[in-house]
C-alpha cells in the first residue's frame, strides 16, 4: 500500500502541470477501461488532478461481475462471492459477448466453458441470458449496469454528477462490436466521448510523461499486453508535427499507431482453463465423480486454478486445495510448474505471432528490424500496467470535454479491418464488378475521405465491406463476423445530372462522403452529384448565388486503373477530405483576383469555374447485426431503470434501519453518562431510555422487516426527544472555548484602543488618524460586550445544566461579530491613512509654505471624496488613483499604458 501512496503521488506532481487550466464549472469527466474480467475507472474534476477512482472497498480496480441474487443486485467482489454458490446467477467475461451473433464461435465457446448459463437467441439473432422466467438479460444490457456502477462509484467518491466518458475498447473490434458498446453506454446514461483502442490509451498514458523527448525526431516503442482474454501488440511512431488546428501554424507532440498485431483467444483466462482441465482430469483419475455436471463445483476448480496460475509463476510447484468439491470429498493435488508449461505449449508460440504482425503491418517502418531483434530481450516495465490504459483514457477525455485545457498530444489510431466500396458498372454492355479500397490496413484515423462515381447517370447502389484481410491469420477471420458491412442504394441520380447541363457545365460525377471518426466507427456523412460550370460576363451575375455556395473538390488522389480499358480514365477512386482544400480555395481566390484585375485593364473578362452540388438521397441498410432499434431500447432502458428502483429502495431501506439502530444505541450509551444525564430532567431521562428499550425490542421481533417510512418515523421520535438534552450537553461541552476566544478578542481590542488614542487630532496633530468619535464608539463597544459577558456567565452558572441555556455559543459569536467589525473598520483606516503634504505656493514675490490638508474640493452636489490614502490592498487601489488625478490640478495625470483605465505608476 505504501509503494501505492508513493506511486499516486508521484503521479499527481506530474499531472499536474499536464492540466494547465480549467473552467471551475466545467463536469467532472471519467475514463472507464472495461476489460474481460475489471474494469478501471479514471476521473478528471475541477481542482482535482487525473486519479483512479476507488470503489465502495477502496480498490483500485473492480471485477466486471454483475449477479442477482433473491431480488438482490450485486456488482464486483460481492457478485464473485454470489457467482461461487450459485454460478448461473453471476454474470461474467460480458466483453466477449458484446455484438456477435448467436451463432459466432466465441459465443458457441462461451457457451461450452460455462454450460450452466441458459443462454438462446433474440430475435435480432443475439445471444441472451435467460435469468428466470421473467427474466432475459443481453449482454449490451448487463455491461450497461456495470458501466453505470462504474458511474456511480465516480459519482460517489467525488460528490458529482457526471454523465461524458472515455471506454477503452479491443482495437480488433469491428463496427457492429463498438455500436454495441456505444449501446450499451447509452443505456447506461453516459455520453461517450471516444472508444479508444487500449493500446492507443496506453501509448497516450507512456508519451505525456515524455514529452520533452518528443522532438522532431521520431522514434518507436512496441506496446505488448496479454489481457484475460486477448493479446494485443502496437507498434507506436512518436514525434513532433506542424498542425494548424488552432487557427494558426504550431508544433506539437505526435503519436501515430504504425501496426497492429492481435490474438483474440490468447490470454491468461485460457491458461487458467487450461489448468482447471488439468485438475477436472486429476480429480477424475482419483474416481472423484463427474465433477463437470456441478456448475459449483466446476466454479470452486475454476477459482482455484486462477490462484494455482499465480503462484505457479513465482514457485515451482504448489498444492491446489478444494474443500468438499463434489459430494462432501475433498480435493488436494500437487501441480508443478513444468505440467503447466507442458498444458500450454502452444501458448507460448503465439505471443510471439502477435509482435511479428504488428511490427510486419507497419510495413517495416521506422525501427521494425530493431525490434524483431530485441524481442528477446527482457521488456521494460516503466509503466503501470494495470492502470495506463484508464489514466491515458482519462486524459484523452479531458483534452475532448469542455472546460479542459491540457498539453496538447495529436492522437492518430490505425485501421485493423479494413473497409472496401463494392459496385457494379456497365462495361461494353456487361456487368463488372468494381472495388475500390475506402480505408486500407493500418491507414491513420480519425479520417474522411470521398469515393467518386464517375460512370453512373441513372439510380444505382454499393456496397461496403470489409477487405484486404490476408495480413490477418486465418484462425482470427471467423471472429470477424460477417464481411459485409452496409448497402447504400442512391436515388434520384438522373434528377440531379438533369437540373446541372448546358454546353459550359462538366460533370463530376457522384461523391460520396465517408468518415472513419475518433471511436474508430465509419459513417456515410452523404452522397451529393457534383459539376463544374464555366462562367463569363452575365453568366457571372447570374450564378452569383451559386458561386458563392459552391467550393472546390480536390484532386482524386489515385491515377491507377483496375481496367483494361485505356480509355477509361476517370475511374470510380475514393479520395481523402484533405487539408489542403483551403489552400486550394486560397489560391484559386487569389488567381480569381488577378483575374478580375486583369479584366479591368484589359476590359476582357476571363472565365470563372463554379462549382455545383445537388444531393442525392442516400437510403443505408446494415447487412450484418442490426443496431437496436428504438423501442428495444426504451425496453432495455425501462428494465435496467426498474433494477435501478429496486436497488435504490433497497439501498433507502438498509440506511434507515441502520440510522435507527446506530441511533438507538447512541442514545442508550449517552443516558447512561452523567454528562448527558445532568443536561435532563430524570423523567425526561427514563422515558428516553424506555423509548430506546422498546424500539430495540420492536426492531428485533417484527420491525425488522418494517417499510423505509416506519424506521424514518421511529427514529425522528427518538431524535425529538433527545434533541433538547443533546443540544444542551453541546451548549456546556463549546462554551468554555466560546468564552475564551472572546476574552481574548476583548484583550486585543483594549490594546488596540490604548494604541489608537495617540493616534487623535488632540494627542498627535501630525498623525490624527482618528477622530475622537471613532475612538468613543469602539470604547463603548468594549465596555458593552464585557459587561455583557460577566452578566451572562453569571446567569448560567447560577442555573442548572437542564435547565433553558442562558448564555448560548451563537450569541457569543455574535458578540465577537459585531466587536470585530469596529476594530477592522479603524484598522483599514490605519492601512490607508497617508500624512500631509507641505505645498509651496508663491504670491506677490513672497514663497509661502501650507500644509495640505486631507480634506477634498467639494464636487457637484455637495458630494464630497473620501479621504483615503496609499492603498495596501487592490480593493482601495481604484480611490487612491481617482484622488490623484484630482488632487494637484496643475499636474497632468499619469500616461496611460495600452489604453488601460489603470495607471502605469503610481
Amino acid at each position: 500500500m505504501l509503494n501505492n501512496l508513493k506511486m499516486y503521488g508521484a503521479l499527481c506532481m506530474v499531472l499536474l502541470p499536464l492540466l494547465l487550466s480549467h473552467n471551475t464549472e466545467a463536469a467532472a469527466v471519467i475514463s472507464i477501461d472495461f476489460g474481460s474480467e475489471w474494469m478501471k475507472i479514471g476521473i478528471v474534476s475541477p481542482g482535482v488532478p487525473m486519479e483512479i477512482v476507488l470503489n465502495k472497498e477502496s480498490k483500485r480496480k473492480t471485477p466486471a461481475v454483475v449477479a442477482f441474487r433473491d431480488d438482490v443486485r450485486t456488482f464486483g467482489e460481492d457478485a464473485v462471492t454470489v457467482g461461487v454458490r450459485f454460478p448461473k446467477n453471476s454474470y461474467k467475461y460480458l466483453l466477449d459477448l458484446l455484438g456477435k451473433p448467436f451463432d459466432h464461435p466465441l459465443v458457441q465457446a462461451y457457451k461450452q466453458r460455462y454450460p450452466y448459463y441458459n443462454i438462446v437467441a433474440t430475435e435480432r439473432g443475439t445471444p441472451e441470458f435467460i435469468h428466470d422466467e421473467n427474466t432475459r438479460f443481453t449482454p449490451e444490457e448487463l455491461v450497461a449496469q456495470l458501466l453505470a456502477k462504474a458511474k456511480e462509484f465516480a459519482e460517489v467518491s467525488h460528490g458529482q454528477q457526471i454523465s461524458e466518458c472515455v471506454i477503452t475498447v479491443p482495437g480488433y473490434f469491428n463496427q457492429v462490436e463498438r455500436r454495441a458498446m456505444m449501446e450499451a453506454a447509452s443505456l447506461a446514461g453516459l455520453n461517450v466521448l471516444q472508444l479508444i483502442n487500449d493500446y492507443t490509451a496506453i501509448a497516450i498514458n507512456y508519451g505525456i510523461f515524455r514529452r520533452k523527448e518528443i522532438n522532431e525526431t521520431a522514434w518507436h516503442t512496441l506496446f505488448f499486453d496479454m489481457g484475460a482474454a486477448s493479446t494485443k501488440a502496437a507498434l507506436v511512431e512518436y514525434k513532433t508535427v506542424k498542425t494548424k488546428e488552432r487557427g494558426y501554424v504550431e508544433t506539437i507532440p505526435q503519436l501515430q499507431v504504425l501496426g497492429v498485431g492481435f490474438d483474440r483467444t490468447l490470454g491468461g483466462h485460457e491458461i487458467t482453463l487450461r489448468l482447471r482441465e488439468h485438475l477436472i482430469k486429476a480429480w477424475e483419475a482419483n474416481g472423484g465423480g463427474d465433477v463437470r455436471s456441478s456448475p459449483r463445483a466446476m466454479e470452486k476448480l475454476l477459482r482455484e486454478a486462477e490462484r494455482l496460475k499465480i503462484v505457479l509463476s513465482a514457485n515451482t510447484e504448489h498444492y491446489a486445495q478444494i474443500e468438499s468439491l463434489l459430494d462432501d470429498k475433498d480435493f488436494k493435488h500437487l501441480v508443478s510448474r513444468s505440467e503447466l508449461e507442458e498444458a500450454c505449449a502452444d501458448v507460448w508460440q503465439r505471443v510471439a505471432g502477435v509482435v511479428r504482425r504488428a511490427v510486419s503491418a507497419a510495413g517495416g517502418a521506422g525501427a521494425g528490424a530493431r525490434l524483431l531483434a530485441a524481442a528477446g530481450h527482457e521488456p521494460a516495465r516503466s509503466i503501470n500496467a494495470d492502470e495506463a490504459a484508464t489514466m491515458g483514457a482519462v486524459y484523452r477525455a479531458a483534452s475532448l470535454a469542455t472546460g479542459y485545457k491540457v498539453a496538447p498530444l495529436n492522437v492518430r489510431d490505425a485501421v485493423v479491418l479494413p473497409v472496401q466500396v463494392v459496385f457494379n458498372r456497365s462495361v461494353d454492355g456487361n456487368e463488372k464488378l468494381i472495388k475500390r479500397t475506402l480505408f486500407g490496413p493500418m491507414n491513420p484515423y480519425p479520417q474522411k475521405k470521398v469515393i467518386t462515381f464517375n460512370k453512373h447517370t441513372n439510380d444505382f447502389s454499393f456496397n461496403v465491406n470489409y477487405a484486404e484481410l490476408d495480413y490477418i491469420p486465418s484462425t482470427e477471420l471467423s471472429y470477424i463476423g460477417s464481411l459485409n458491412l452496409s448497402q447504400v442504394v442512391l436515388s434520384g441520380v438522373g434528377a440531379a445530372l438533369s437540373k446541372h447541363t448546358g454546353e459550359n457545365v462538366e460533370h463530376k460525377g457522384i461523391k460520396a462522403h465517408f468518415n472513419m471518426d475518433d471511436s474508430g466507427i465509419l459513417n456515410l456523412v452523404n452522397v451529393e452529384f457534383v459539376a463544374e460550370k464555366t462562367v463569363t460576363g452575365d453568366d457571372e451575375d447570374k450564378d452569383s448565388t451559386l458561386s458563392k455556395i459552391g467550393s472546390t473538390i480536390s484532386k482524386l488522389f489515385s491515377s491507377d486503373s483496375e481496367t483494361p480499358e485505356n480509355q477509361e480514365k476517370a475511374e470510380e477512386k475514393p479520395e481523402e477530405a484533405p487539408q489542403e482544400a483551403e489552400k486550394n480555395e486560397t489560391t484559386k481566390a487569389n488567381e480569381t483576383t488577378a483575374e478580375k484585375q486583369n479584366a479591368t485593364e484589359t476590359e476582357k473578362p476571363k472565365p470563372k469555374i463554379v462549382v455545383l452540388k445537388e444531393p442525392v438521397q442516400a437510403d443505408e441498410q446494415i447487412l450484418n447485426l442490426q443496431p437496436l432499434t428504438t423501442e428495444q431500447l426504451k425496453a432495455s432502458k425501462s428494465k435496467i431503470n426498474e433494477l435501478n428502483t429496486i436497488d435504490r429502495k433497497r439501498t433507502e431501506r438498509e440506511t434507515a434501519l441502520n440510522n435507527l439502530e446506530a441511533f438507538v444505541v447512541d442514545a442508550q450509551m449517552k443516558m447512561d453518562m452523567e454528562e448527558y444525564s445532568e443536561c435532563g430532567k430524570p423523567e425526561e431521562i427514563e422515558e428516553i431510555r424506555k423509548l430506546c428499550g422498546e424500539v430495540s425490542e420492536w426492531l428485533y421481533d417484527d420491525g425488522y422487516e418494517a417499510s423505509t417510512e416506519k424506521f424514518e418515523e421511529k427514529l425522528a421520535l427518538l431524535k425529538d426527544k433527545t434533541n433538547s438534552i443533546f443540544y444542551k450537553h453541546w451548549e456546556h461541552r463549546e462554551r468554555p472555548d466560546a468564552i475564551a476566544a472572546i476574552r481574548n478578542m476583548l484583550n486585543n481590542s483594549q490594546e488596540f484602543l490604548k494604541m489608537a488614542k495617540n493616534y487623535t487630532k488632540e494627542v498627535n496633530s501630525e498623525k490624527d488618524i482618528f477622530t475622537d468619535v471613532e475612538i468613543e464608539v469602539l470604547e463603548t463597544k468594549i465596555v458593552e460586550t464585557e459587561t455583557w459577558l460577566n452578566k451572562s456567565i453569571d446567569e448560567q452558572e447560577a442555573a442548572k445544566k437542564n435547565e433553558d441555556i442562558k448564555l448560548t455559543v451563537e450569541s457569543i459569536r455574535e458578540k465577537m461579530k459585531n466587536l470585530d467589525r469596529e476594530v477592522k473598520y479603524l484598522i483599514n483606516k490605519m492601512k490607508i491613512w497617508r500624512p500631509k503634504k507641505p505645498v509651496k505656493k508663491e504670491s506677490d514675490n513672497k514663497t509661502e509654505t501650507v500644509v495640505e490638508t486631507d480634506e477634498k474640493p467639494a464636487k457637484p452636489g455637495n458630494q464630497e471624496e473620501p479621504s483615503e490614502k496609499v492603498p495596501e490592498t487592490e480593493q482601495v487601489e481604484e480611490n487612491v488613483k481617482d484622488t490623484d488625478e484630482e488632487t494637484t490640478e496643475t499636474t497632468p495625470p499619469p500616461q496611460l499604458a495600452d489604453g488601460n483605465d489603470e495607471h502605469s505608476e503610481l
